[in-house]
């Protein structure tokens, strides 16, 4: 009897399209644009003539993969053209999305319809600053503005962020900022749904007033303005980020609650079931109230991937047919990588398709009742949980234990209660007496849930967080979050708990007695090293502060401790006050409150700490740490830079000098003899390679082997300066500067020179990054 040939489902070609589209973003390079085409004519061919399923997978997993390469070429090459940077243009175009203002400043994207007269260089949108203003666009309005911009560029460091892949994903073509220009201008008002959005938003901030109205907001049009960073710190410590976000979950509740007005209609007008069957009225309705809702939630991965769902049902319902849990969610995922194949490169969709998949597959319902319903509330509760936790220790290095017990108790308030009473309120807000306590009510309930979530954010442990250990140690974890939750009768199902220790306790390659390890991270304009020795860690500066309250101590920092399992920190020094070493030495302070603290002026630190003198010397794991003074540092009459901690760190194989911002005067007054070592040296270019820094006697005292700058790229400072490069060649040193390469790690082994062992931007091994 001849075989048959397995069915080629819809679930199988989605996750085919998955893995085409995941393994081209792996690639340190992509095809020119003729060969990825060719591929797709013939992966296409193949996927609809071929009978035989292994090549039909085959074909589709090219077929996808070509076309996401195709994607990926076409948004690197609409970035703004290398020439253009730093150049001030004219720009002629339409803001978009919902524009931020905080003292003073503004930021918003634009999409410019010309340059300078001429059509733009491609098709994209523009992330703009516009500092010091009055005016701030609104969404949808036509401006002129005069703008000077750079291709998308950011920090890249253990455990951060890929601000190149999130532009590329987001289609962000440049960056920049707008210009003092009299030819500034608003050309024309607009209209959009952004526009919309805006107005439901001041509508609600007039009514509740900001404080309150600002996670109802979020629930209401996804305005995520008014939340601060504390608030965003309380979502995360107890896992319901993604219910003040508008949620797949909420569009499905809003699709509800259209079902159930048409089921109200239908009962008090039956007739009506004569022009159109209920079941017909009650799926139209639910699936335009979704996509309402899901338009004034600004189209979020979630928002779209339930409308397809939704609209696959209503499909599936008007033609007679039934469709499962997971064809459902095939579909989805199949319909966002045709549209956008780039969106496997946000966290937002891995978070997304794995969760619902995993409910879907994991927790079915068992029986009915109240009972039952509490038991599949707490069972969905459980699986979430812990089959999420991989993939968010993975993406932000971190997890909530909290999550359960919070989303218990937060998940049906928000989902059952605020959210239609938020929606009810918006719909009603031309007439104030009904809307008013709608929104009143809500903004109560959510006022009361936020606190009980910031009292279950301080118990500690609330999060949790490891080390950065690779992907096969997630996949093990997910395996083994699958087996936990298989059906009753699989037998050994506890023992999938046991794939999780290599995620949660990933090895640990730390150094030898005598040896230490340094990595100087890139903050941009500004310096922060992290100094590991085999049991202690050293923290000197911190990184600036930047606006709204952002840091690189919370940014970058803190996300490379974790990431690299370097914590806790022994010891903070911040060289001087200044803010491009200092913004981020609070964070720093209140993560690790024990860690001992001196600085070369900690009158300007906002807490306490001794100030650095030769006198302060210590040992940890046979590395010695001495502080080298400047003289006259103490004089009120001295300059704050001359100030910094000069701080020398000694293995049994290699020597590190961290400067600070110590200038020429100050390098000329330091003890030339206090500098002298035999041991090979590595150092930090002081004050991030100013011309009035590092002469030639310094250099020649210090006799540098390797010098590391830690500047930021395209810095309106000019530096390093070449003169400081040319001096520090001529010295035979090597020279490096975060700019270029990205977090720069620096290995201190015992009986072998010291070495560079990474530059987290060099090789590049991504093709979005420059």
């Amino acid at each position: 009897m001849a075989l048959r040939a397995p069915s080629f489902s819809l679930i199988s070609l989605a996750l085919s399209a998955l893995l085409g589209c995941t393994a081209v973003q792996g690639c340190a390079w992509l095809p020119a644009l003729p060969w990825s085409v060719v591929a797709m004519v013939i992966g296409l061919v193949v996927a609809v003539t071929c009978r035989w399923s292994p090549a039909r997978h085959v074909a589709v997993v090219t077929l996808f993969a070509a076309w996401a390469a195709v994607q990926g070429a076409r948004g690197v090459a609409a970035r703004l053209p290398p020439e253009q940077e730093g150049q001030d243009v004219v720009v002629t175009g339409q803001a978009t999305d919902l524009p931020r203002a905080r003292g003073g400043d503004a930021s918003f994207l634009f999409v410019p319809d010309t340059v300078d007269g001429a059509a733009p260089w491609a098709r994209g949108k523009l992330r703009l600053s516009w500092y010091r203003t009055h005016v701030v666009p609104a969404p949808c309005e036509h401006w002129r503005l005069t703008v000077r911009l750079r291709r998308p560029r950011g920090n890249v460091n253990p455990g951060g962020g890929d601000a190149e892949r999130t532009a590329l994903q987001r289609g962000i073509i440049a960056t920049g900022y707008v210009r003092a220009a009299t030819d500034n201008a608003r050309i024309a008002p607009g209209r959009c749904v952004d526009a919309w959005r805006d107005g439901v938003a001041r509508a609600l901030d007039e009514r509740l007033g900001a404080a309150d109205a600002r996670i109802l907001k979020a629930l209401a049009v996804g305005d995520t303005r008014g939340l601060d960073a504390a608030d965003w710190d309380i979502a995360r410590a107890t896992g319901v980020s993604h219910l003040i976000a508008i949620s797949g979950f909420h569009v499905g509740v809003a699709a509800g609650g259209g079902v159930l007005a048409i089921r109200l209609l239908y009962a008090w007008w039956p007739l009506l079931g004569l022009w159109l069957p209920r079941q017909i009225a009650q799926a139209l309705l639910g699936l335009l109230v979704a996509g309402g809702y899901g338009m004034l939630a600004g189209l979020g991965l979630p928002t779209v991937r339930t409308l397809l769902m939704i609209g696959v049902v209503v499909l599936a319902g008007m033609s007679r047919r039934r469709a499962g849990g997971l064809s459902l969610l095939a579909f989805a995922m199949l319909a966002v990588l045709v549209f956008d194949p780039l969106a496997v490169l946000s966290a937002g969709f891995w978070l997304s398709f794995a969760g619902v998949g995993f409910l879907i597959c994991c927790v079915a319902p068992r029986s009915r009742g109240f009972v039952g319903w509490v038991s599949e509330l707490l069972r969905a509760q459980a699986a979430m949980s812990i089959a999420l936790l991989p993939l968010s220790l993975c993406l932000f290095g971190s997890t909530s234990l909290m999550g359960f017990v919070a989303n218990l108790i937060a998940a049906p308030l928000v989902s059952f209660v605020v959210v239609p009473l938020t929606l009810l309120g918006c719909v009603l807000l031309p007439l104030p007496s009904l809307a008013g306590p709608l929104l009143a009510g809500a903004a109560w309930m959510l006022g009361g849930l936020w606190q009980l979530l910031a009292q279950l954010a301080r118990v500690p442990g609330a999060q949790l967080t490891v080390a950065d250990s690779g992907v096969l140690p997630v996949v093990l974890a997910t395996a083994g979050a699958l087996w936990l939750f298989t059906p009753r009768g699989v037998p050994l199902r506890g023992y999938g708990a046991l794939l999780f220790l290599p995620l949660l306790m990933p090895p640990r390659d730390m150094p030898k007695p005598g040896a230490f390890r340094v990595w100087a991270l890139d903050v941009g304009q500004g310096l922060a090293v992290i100094v590991r020795t085999r049991q202690h860690t050293l923290i000197y500066d911190t990184g600036p502060a930047y606006g709204g309250g952002r840091d690189a101590g919370a940014g970058i920092v803190l996300p490379s401790i974790t990431a690299l399992g370097l914590g806790p920190v022994d010891t903070l020094v911040v060289s001087h006050g200044d803010i491009d070493h200092a913004g981020g030495a609070a964070a720093i302070v209140d993560r690790y409150p024990a860690a001992r603290r001196l600085s070369g002026e900690p009158g300007r630190l906002s807490f306490a700490a001794d100030r650095c003198t030769s006198k302060t010397s210590w040992s940890w794991d046979d590395v010695v740490f001495r502080f080298t003074d400047v003289p006259g540092s103490e004089q009120g009459k001295t300059a704050s830079n001359d100030r910094s901690c000069v701080l020398s760190i000694e293995g049994e194989g290699g020597r590190l000098l961290l400067t600070g911002d110590i200038s020429g005067k100050a390098e000329r007054r330091i003890n030339r003899e206090a500098l002298w070592s035999d041991l090979p040296t590595v150092t930090t270019v002081a004050h991030h390679g100013s011309k009035h820094s590092s002469d030639v006697l310094w250099l020649r005292a210090v006799q540098p082997d390797l010098a590391i700058v830690s500047a930021g790229w395209r810095n309106r400072f000019g530096h390093p300066h070449a003169s400081v490069l040319a001096r520090h060649r001529d010295a035979g040193a090597e020279v490096l500067n975060t700019a270029a390469s990205g977090a720069v790690r620096v290995d201190f082994p015992r009986d072998v020179l010291p070495r560079v062992a990474r530059e987290w931007r060099r090789p590049t091994g991504r093709y979005w990054r420059e």
